[in-house]
């Protein structure tokens, strides 16, 4: 019997717990980085990996290499919130949306918002969906309009 592939879904769940992850540890390699990806628990349906590989490593890996322009971005529409007042749960799911919007053509916007709002829902504090919504959205609107350059 073939092995079922992970959905995209499942890859993003095992991208944000690395990011977040990641947050504790000192991963200023990608090496570092590799290991505190393939250090993740894997849920049943998670890939399973000796190397990292996949849309999850792709994810990780980009918001790690873009993670000051994610902040910028994600600064630019957080009004009146520094992100050093901003829950880590809440900054990953950022960064991972906003990464999907600029850098994966492949992702429409309201894939990458909806993933976001739904990992919040599993993760985030039960205040911090309208606050995650408001920053996608204004991103979103931002690529439609122009004023941001998607870069995938």
């Amino acid at each position: 019997m073939a092995v079922k592939e992970p959905s995209r879904r499942a890859h993003r769940q095992l991208a944000f717990q690395a990011l977040y992850g990641q947050e504790f540890l000192d991963c200023n390699t990608v090496e570092d980085l590799k290991k505190a990806f393939l250090s993740v628990p894997r849920q049943e349906d998670a890939p399973e990996a000796e190397e990292p590989s996949g849309f999850a490593w792709e994810l990780v890996l980009g918001v790690w290499q873009h993670r000051r322009e994610l902040d910028a971005v994600i600064e630019k529409f957080a009004r009146n919130w520094r992100l050093d007042r901003v829950g880590r749960v809440e900054l990953n799911l950022l960064r991972l949306g906003v990464y999907e919007m600029l850098y994966r053509a492949d992702v429409p916007c309201k894939v990458s918002m909806n993933e976001a709002l739904e990992l919040d829902k599993q993760y985030g504090d039960a205040r911090s969906h309208t606050f995650v919504n408001g920053i996608l959205d204004a991103v979103s609107k931002a690529l439609e309009k122009g004023e941001l350059k998607a870069r995938g």
